[in-house]
């Protein structure tokens, strides 16, 4: 069972989380808060896989309780919610921790992908977030021009199309129906994506594929 913690000030949001999350034969609700230092009390005294946190919250936001937690307890994951007003939080959050992000109006069966990922140890990031943070990133830190079209340059055209609609921000299913691919297809394909550019999740290769200027 995956043990997941909810901390949301607003408990309708709560109470919508946990509603979706009851509907898992594999995840199992241990505890809920209403801020940030409420949830780093829970996790001190209960074991805690995920953590579904609101970026906006009293006391201690979800920002600040992500830093925490990589101190207090570094095994828990942290998925970030989020909505399309918060970019600069998005950013934040992505130093802080946090390897999940979900907008708020996202689809139930994403919160369930997002645990089950970030449970195993994989970033998920719901396509419309990876669209949002590519486009406003700063590529400072991600390889130039010419060293992005060189690690491009080892691949294959197909995985060359399939990177490039990452950039994009597409989920699986949409490169899929772009290329008449099967949605397992794409995903093996985003795999080795990553494995042969050194990549740990799907923002990282989208940012490589904008350095690179693919993702038009």
């Amino acid at each position: 069972m995956i043990r997941v913690l909810i901390a949301d000030d607003e408990p309708l949001m709560r109470a919508g989380i946990k509603a979706i999350l009851g509907t898992a034969d594999d995840i199992e609700l241990v505890a809920e808060a209403g801020d940030g230092r409420e949830a780093l009390q829970i996790v001190r005294e209960r074991r805690v896989d995920v953590a579904v946190l609101d970026i906006r919250m009293p006391r201690m936001d979800g920002l600040a309780c992500a830093r925490e937690l990589r101190t207090v307890a570094p095994s828990v994951r942290v998925v970030m919610l989020t909505t399309f007003g918060e970019d600069d939080n998005i950013v934040r959050a992505l130093s802080d921790g946090a390897a999940g992000f979900l907008l708020k109006d996202s689809a139930p069966e994403e919160l369930l992908r997002a645990v089950r990922a970030v449970n195993n140890g994989e970033a998920y990031l719901s396509p419309m977030v990876t669209s949002r943070v590519v486009g406003m990133v700063a590529t400072s830190g991600q390889p130039k021009r010419q060293e992005a079209q060189k690690a491009v340059g080892g691949l294959t055209e197909r995985e060359v199309e399939v990177l490039a609609l990452l950039g994009q921000g597409m989920s699986n299913a949409d490169v899929g129906a772009k290329l008449h691919m099967s949605e397992a297809t794409v995903k093996t394909y985003v795999s080795r994506l990553l494995a042969k550019l050194g990549l740990t999740n799907r923002v990282q290769a989208a940012l490589l594929a904008r350095d690179a200027g693919i993702a038009n």
